[in-house]
Formats: structure tokens, C-alpha cells, sequence
């Protein structure tokens, strides 16, 4: 048997180890789950699925200091942040157990036409198939139950391809579910290579496809995606954020730093390109960076650290030569811009860097945030709107006609106001557009997109 180690962004120290699976055990595995599927009388009862969950939730309280250590050791993710992720899983599957005492049908309308007399009519849900979960490094474990739980609450079995640089989280989902009383083969988890991972993905047994992570992957899966495989990507965002000259700067400041270092920066809804007006730039950049001077950068499992590592030393390199060529270009780096080790970057605030540099155009996926200057607001929503990644912005500012507006105007599938970009909650939809992603997130959203809907018509004389 093939084991991947895993180790420790900060340090490379093995952490733990995982079945690696050839080609042919991922072939095998997608064999399991289409056989569980087509014997419908083995499907399993909301009634059993509510149960299963419902021990998942107590098996995972009973284990939240240990499984907030495994996510921060594989994870690079601070272990204060680590513990509220594994927080928020738990809650993710009580928000799936309620999803399903709502997850019904309709009656559809007959007898208004003389075609359709006679005749009742109602939908009711069944599973889609197959579900195909590949996942990314930066929640290991709540990303796993955003793509697990709701192929399980849906009555779907499902197989799982973590990020092999973070995959323990996921099989030990998998574990814990299985331990929950879920039947063996409904959850699977494979680490495998790319040829593997797209076999899962590609599969005509494969009915749903849920992906995160690179859009070049993705939408290359999405192109290779059997015939009636329904398929929802969630890639990354170029955050932008509007600061009005009438913002509260006192309440923003930490929105800012928390959304725009939370994980390293490593969040596809990161706080990233900050279009400030004129009036208040030199002073938000400022402030901003003051904050961002003093955190605490280092080894994720100690509870005083509040920025951990990257996720490896080649996007330590990466995010190095970003912030020179920006430097270069006329950006001035006003805290940071150095490299604290191979795994460490330091908290970054860059001032007006020019609109063609790296930091500018592309994701950065690092602790790197960029203040621009600007004159009016149809200026920063244009500016803000120059590339074609569309996910979540913000706004800040009193006034409700410009927030209206730039809600609006924005290209983006949410735009908070007076909140930084980085706000999730999990029952809410969530997920990108144009190159940021294809469909919706979100437990409930996807239990639906898991689902398909299924009319029953009956015909009666009575009626």
C-alpha cells in the first residue's frame, strides 16, 4: 500500500500519513458508490440520514480540540482560526439536518385547462447520483463538509479528493461518519494524483461534480465533464473593497485586517484591492498598516499566533516576487514586504501599486493588501470592475444611495456593506462568476443542485 506523508507548512515536520490511491482504487471506488446508487430500495431514509448526522454532530463535539490540531497541522491555518472552523463544520451539518424538514416539493396547478382535468400533480426530490467532491488546502475541514454533508443529507453517495498537501481532514470525516453509523462505501475519501482525481471527475457514473480550487483546473473539468454531469466550481475572487469619505475608519480599520490576513490571505474572498477616496487614503493606508505591523506571524499551533504560514515555500517565492514587481512599478510597501522565512510572508500593505501589476490583476492568495487612491465613486466602480474575476466586494460608507449604487453596479455575486469581503455564513449562497466560478454554494443551495426533482401525475375521475 502507497502512504502520503503530510507535513506542516511551517516547519515540514510529518504531522500524519494517508492511503495513497492508484488509478485504479479511485476506478474501483466510483464502481462502489454507482452500485450503491442504483439499488434504490438501498437508499437510505431521511429518517436515517437525520440519525447519522445528528451522531456525526456528537461524535465531532466530543473531538473539537483534536480535530482543531489536525486541521491547523496539515492546514498552515492559525489554531484560534483552526478551532472556529471545526466550530463552523459542526454547524454545518445541524444547518443540513434542518435543510431537510424543508426539503420538499410543490403541487403543480391542473385542472385549469380542459387538457389537464382529472389530474393532481406533485414534485418530490430524489438523489442525483454520484457525487464528485474535489476539494482545495485552505479549510480542509469545513470545505469537506460543504462538499460531503449535503451529497449525504441528499441521500447521495458521495467520494471525496482532498488537497493532497491537507487531505487527513477529509478522511477523517469520512471516518467519523462511518463511525456515526453511515453504511461503508457512501463516503469515500481518496488521495490520489491528477490523473486519478480527473478520472472521478470525468466518470460517466459521476452525476455531480462540486469542485474547488484553481480556475484553470476547473473549468479544464468542467470542459471534460461527462454528458448530464451537473457540475458547480467555486475558484478565487480579486477582492475589491470602496471606502467612501464618509466611512466609519475607526470600525472598518479591523474589518479590513481580518479580511484581508485571516489565513494568510489565503481566502478566495480575501480583502485584496482597497479603492479608498482621495480625501481619507494616506490615512486608512496607514492605519491599516499599522495593524497589520503588529500581528503576531508564526507556527499555526500556537494560540497567540494570528497569521500562519503559506501553504508551501514556492507561493512564499511567488508572493515574493509579486510584491518587488509592485514595488518596482511604484507601489509603496508602507509595512512588510519581506519574506520572515521559507514558510513565513509578513502581513503587507502596498499604496497605489500600479493598475498592470501582478498584485493588481491577479489573485494573490498571500497577506498582501493594496490601497488605491481615487476621485469619485463611478471611478473606483469602474476601476473596481476591470478584471474579470467576479465573486464578493464591499462597500463602506453612510450613505445608502452610494451603497445602493455600488451594490448595483459591482461585478460581483454578494457585496457587503460595511463589511469586509471575507463574510461567509453557510447557509447563505455562495460562489463566483465569469472566471471566479460556475453555480452556487452554500449547504442548502447545494443539497438542492444534489437533488433532482421528480413530478408525479395522477389521473382520476374523481378528481
Amino acid at each position: 500500500m502507497s502512504v502520503l506523508e503530510v507535513k506542516s507548512p511551517f516547519d515540514g515536520k510529518v504531522v500524519g500519513t494517508v492511503k495513497y490511491s492508484t488509478h485504479e482504487e479511485v476506478e474501483a471506488a466510483i464502481d462502489v458508490a454507482h452500485k450503491i446508487f442504483l439499488n434504490k430500495d438501498g437508499w437510505l431514509p431521511k429518517y436515517k440520514r437525520v440519525e447519522i448526522l445528528e451522531n456525526a454532530m456528537k461524535i465531532m463535539s466530543s473531538q473539537v480540540e483534536e480535530l482543531t490540531i489536525l486541521c491547523a497541522s496539515e492546514g498552515g491555518k492559525p489554531y484560534i482560526d483552526s478551532k472556529v472552523e471545526i466550530l463552523r463544520a459542526i454547524n454545518g451539518i445541524k444547518i443540513a439536518i434542518e435543510t431537510l424538514s424543508v426539503f420538499e416539493g410543490k403541487e403543480i396547478a391542473m385542472g385549469h385547462t380542459n387538457t389537464s382535468t382529472n389530474r393532481l400533480a406533485y414534485t418530490f426530490k430524489e438523489p442525483i447520483g454520484v457525487v464528485a467532491a474535489i476539494s482545495a488546502f485552505n479549510h480542509p475541514f469545513n470545505l469537506a463538509v460543504h462538499q460531503v454533508i449535503p451529497a449525504i443529507a441528499a441521500g447521495c453517495p458521495v467520494i471525496i479528493r482532498p488537497a493532497s498537501q491537507t487531505p487527513m481532514s477529509a478522511v477523517r470525516l469520512v471516518e467519523i461518519l462511518e463511525e456515526a453509523g453511515l453504511p461503508k462505501g457512501w463516503a469515500q475519501a481518496v488521495v490520489c494524483d491528477r490523473k486519478a482525481g480527473e478520472l472521478l471527475a470525468t466518470s460517466p457514473k459521476t452525476a455531480f461534480l462540486t469542485f474547488i480550487g484553481s480556475g484553470a483546473v476547473g473549468w479544464y473539468l468542467n470542459s471534460k465533464a461527462s454528458d448530464g454531469t451537473r457540475v458547480v466550481l467555486e475558484h478565487g475572487g480579486v477582492a475589491p473593497v470602496i471606502v467612501e469619505a464618509d466611512a466609519d475608519i475607526d470600525d472598518m480599520i479591523p474589518a479590513l485586517a481580518k479580511g484581508g490576513f485571516y489565513h494568510a490571505g489565503q481566502v478566495c474572498v480575501s480583502v485584496q484591492r482597497v479603492f479608498v477616496h482621495e480625501s481619507i487614503c494616506d490615512e486608512v493606508a496607514n492605519r491599516l498598516a499599522t495593524i497589520a505591523s503588529k500581528l503576531i506571524v508564526g507556527d499555526q499551533l500556537d494560540p497567540k499566533t494570528e497569521v500562519g504560514p503559506l501553504i508551501n515555500h514556492s507561493e512564499v517565492d511567488r508572493v515574493e516576487e509579486w510584491v518587488n514587481e509592485a514595488a518596482t512599478k511604484g507601489g509603496k510597501i508602507l509595512t512588510g514586504g519581506k519574506r520572515i522565512s521559507n514558510s513565513c510572508y509578513e502581513p503587507t500593505v502596498i499604496l497605489n501599486p500600479s493598475d498592470d501589476a501582478l498584485v493588481s490583476t491577479k489573485e494573490v492568495f498571500g497577506p498582501v493588501v493594496c490601497v488605491y487612491s481615487y476621485k469619485d465613486l463611478d471611478e473606483a466602480i469602474s476601476r473596481a470592475n476591470q478584471l474579470d474575476a467576479s465573486f464578493q466586494a464591499a462597500i463602506f460608507t453612510k450613505h445608502i444611495d452610494n451603497a445602493l449604487k455600488a451594490v448595483k453596479r459591482l461585478n460581483a455575486t454578494a457585496v457587503m456593506v460595511n463589511d469586509h469581503t471575507a463574510f461567509r455564513v453557510d447557509w447563505m449562497p455562495f460562489g463566483g462568476a465569469k472566471v471566479s466560478g460556475l453555480g452556487m454554494g452554500g449547504i442548502p443551495h447545494s443539497m438542492n443542485d444534489m437533488s433532482v426533482e421528480k413530478m408525479m401525475v395522477i389521473k382520476s375521475p374523481v378528481l
